[in-house]
């Protein structure tokens, strides 16, 4: 079974989480606060994490940054915060997707289902490595550096190459816009979102069916990229 570890200080949402996990067969933790999520995290090992950012003991940033001392864990947060950078932050610290309250709890589960596969590893030899990635309309193979649609291979710069590259290997992970820049530009980009805008239009008119329309090159307007196979 799926463990699962709610870290929230609102007992009705606690409540409503608990009886929705149960009901599907999940294994389910709470905590109240960033302290006692820490210790739960270390004694119980859970698949994934659904995370407030507005703990009363500390900031639910610092409590990804605990747990990414030491896990992989997926981190679902779930806060009310709004505002980009707050996202982003919580984002560049380790979280895995960010949901906004008020919430709908089919999403949220949706998205924690999406979380926990991400995290499974694929192959049986136990490696957890994805060489290729398909799709309805192209085939993106990252060991060969490749991509192909429609039967024929799409020439792409090496800038291009690389943000597709980077969004494949997060296939259905939000990835920041500051770590897109610094993961392609290098680590002195961290501002200049006019690059991601570009590139990323050149790839959905390269790629996309219908690059207006993305199907897969999603936009989250001040947040950044997601790469979406279906």
């Amino acid at each position: 079974m799926t463990r699962v570890l709610v870290v929230d200080d609102e007992p009705q949402i606690v409540r409503a989480l608990v009886i929705n996990l149960k009901a599907r067969k999940y294994e389910v933790d709470a905590a109240p606060d960033g302290a006692t999520a820490l210790q739960l995290a270390a004694a119980r090992h859970p698949d994934v994490v659904v995370l407030d950012l507005g703990l009363p003991d500390m900031d639910g940033v610092d409590v990804i940054r605990g747990l990414r001392g030491w896990t992989r864990v997926p981190i679902l947060v779930l806060s009310a915060r709004h505002t980009s950078d707050e996202k982003v932050e919580a984002l560049d610290a380790g979280a895995d997707d960010y949901v906004t309250k008020p919430f709908g709890m089919d999403e949220l589960l949706a998205r924690l289902r999406a979380s926990v596969r991400r995290a499974e590893p694929v192959g049986q030899d136990g490696g957890d490595e994805v060489v290729l990635v398909e799709t309805e309309g192209f085939t993106v193979d990252l060991a060969a550096k490749k991509v192909h649609r429609e039967g024929r291979d799409v020439r792409l710069t090496p800038t291009e190459w690389h943000l597709l590259e980077v969004l494949v290997r997060n296939s259905g992970r939000l990835v920041s816009q500051k770590q897109l820049l610094q993961e392609v530009w290098g680590p002195s980009y961290g501002t200049e979102t006019n690059y991601l805008r570009v590139y990323m239009a050149q790839l959905r008119r390269k790629l996309e069916a219908d690059p207006s329309h993305p199907r897969h090159f999603v936009t989250e307007p001040g947040m950044g990229y997601r790469f979406e196979r279906a």
